[in-house]
């Protein structure tokens, strides 16, 4: 990501952070075991960056088109509150998750990496997106993380958010 200094002013206004799930949170993939049980896989690297806005005092939420436990499985180890299930029309879920905290769409980002992240992504303030996200959403995004989904790009993100605000991760750990 170019450090402009309008990039740092978008990501200093940040206030909220919403993130797909499949392709942004994890690889994409999805692994079926013997009994038929679905199974995804998360980064730790990403985790602590979802931990470390929350404690940081951002508002967090996952909007995800796929209805899988999964994602509240994740959400409750990272104490996400907001989270939305097949989704099928993320940006009026996104707007809703903003006029319940109270946030200005311009204080939202928004991480996606494929085609039906692209109305979120043209709502908000900051629109992010994984290296391996597709090319009409990598047009779309203001920050593009040089990680691929499930593989860091969320922490990457989490660090120029912190790093907006004058935080490093370890302060924010150390802090609470």
């Amino acid at each position: 990501m170019q450090d402009t200094d309008e990039r740092r002013i978008r990501l200093h206004q940040i206030k909220a952070v919403a993130f797909d799930v499949d392709g942004t949170l994890t690889d994409g993939g999805l692994w079926w075991g013997p009994g038929g049980e679905e199974m995804k896989r998360f980064s730790f690297v990403d985790i602590m960056g979802v931990s470390l806005l929350r404690r940081a005092g951002f508002i967090l939420a996952l909007i995800s088109g796929e209805d899988s436990p999964l994602v509240n499985r994740y959400a409750d180890k990272l104490l996400i509150k907001d989270v939305v299930r097949g989704c099928r029309d993320k940006a009026a879920a996104l707007r809703a998750f903003a006029e319940r905290h109270g946030v200005e769409l311009g204080e939202v980002c928004f991480m996606g990496d494929d085609v039906n992240d692209i109305p979120v992504m043209e709502i908000v303030g900051m629109s992010a997106a994984p290296a391996d996200a597709r090319t009409e959403v990598l047009a779309a995004a203001a920050f593009v993380s040089s990680k691929p989904g499930g593989h860091g790009a969320v922490r990457e993100l989490a660090d120029a958010l912190l790093h907006s605000r004058g935080l490093t991760g370890s302060e924010v750990f150390q802090t609470k």
